[in-house]
């Protein structure tokens, strides 16, 4: 029996105002067509902030302040396990602009239960509603 690989993957949210930057995955790669906080995946040798900082450096052209880790969240899919690491980050520069053709928008909170989203960002999406409530 093969073992599944096992990816570390970034996510980033990134406030402006009252709404977060979310982001849809790009026809053709895995989960298209699905919402998510933007970011990628760790390249061997950086960091997790610096593979967030990378990632939408590249994908969104932004400059980015990354700050504390918001949570993790560990998902099995078929073929592949994947931890998200979620940060909380502050814009330092730049308008989102889908490089690799994604596109992306700014939502208030409450707007985001509207949005279909990656198995892995539901939950922390379910996390950030229910800190609001608190």
């Amino acid at each position: 029996m093969m073992s599944k690989p096992h990816y570390h993957v970034t996510a980033g949210l990134i406030r402006r105002q009252d709404c977060l930057l979310i982001a849809r995955r790009p026809a053709g790669k895995h989960l298209a067509g699905l919402w998510e906080f933007p970011g990628g995946k760790q390249e061997e040798g950086e960091t997790l902030k610096e593979c967030l900082a990378r990632e939408l450096k590249e994908e969104l052209g932004l400059e980015v302040a990354v700050g504390e880790l918001f949570m993790s969240v560990a998902h099995e899919y078929e073929t592949k396990f994947v931890t998200l690491h979620c940060f909380l980050c502050s814009l330092v520069q730049g308008t989102p602009s889908g490089l690799e053709g994604q596109e992306s928008r700014w939502v208030r909170d409450e707007e985001l239960k509207e949005f279909a989203f990656t198995p892995p960002d539901k939950i922390i999406i379910d996390r950030l509603l229910l800190k609001r409530q608190v």
